[in-house]
């Protein structure tokens, strides 16, 4: 079990202040999904924890500032220091983790080389499509789950 100590920023759900632990945020997350999509997020969540049990958790509701949905809700997964053109620097996660309309979306960051996700992974995943940080798939039984490990193993070793 993984016990995070820090709280995400408080958001407002139907007029109440809610404070929840990225644990709970992350299981309310994943819950909320119809079958099977449900499953596999909960599957990909062991799996990543399981390449690295000790990593920072992260949870992005999808809004900004304003309460405005921007993306969809993410689940992250380690830590990276990002440097902007500007030279400001922020922390995130290395891999991301989110469910959307046609599938799942396993986000890995921070890699240099935009084409290795592509020619190291791509065909041998199965159905599915690959960018420079992104693999999307419909659900875990189209691809090769252990090639998807290994990904998201590079993924977390790159900022170590």
């Amino acid at each position: 079990m993984i016990l995070v100590t820090f709280l995400l920023p408080q958001y407002v759900l139907r007029g109440e202040l809610l404070h929840m632990n990225v644990q709970e945020q992350i299981k309310k997350y994943i819950s909320s999904h119809p079958e099977p999509k449900r499953s596999d997020m909960q599957e990909l969540h062991r799996l990543t924890l399981q390449v690295k049990p000790k990593c920072k958790l992260w949870f992005l509701d999808g809004k900004n500032s304003e309460n405005k949905t921007v993306s969809n809700p993410n689940i992250g997964y380690g830590s990276q220091i990002i440097k902007y053109a500007n030279g400001e620097t922020k922390e995130f996660y290395q891999i991301g983790l989110s469910a959307n309309k046609t599938g799942i979306s396993v986000y890995i960051l921070g890699i240099k080389d935009k084409k290795y996700l592509t020619q190291t992974y791509g065909k041998k995943l199965g159905k599915a499509n690959v960018t420079g940080y992104c693999i999307r798939f419909k659900t875990l039984k189209d691809i090769n789950v252990d090639i998807l490990e290994a990904a998201i193993g590079y993924g977390l070793k790159t900022q170590e």
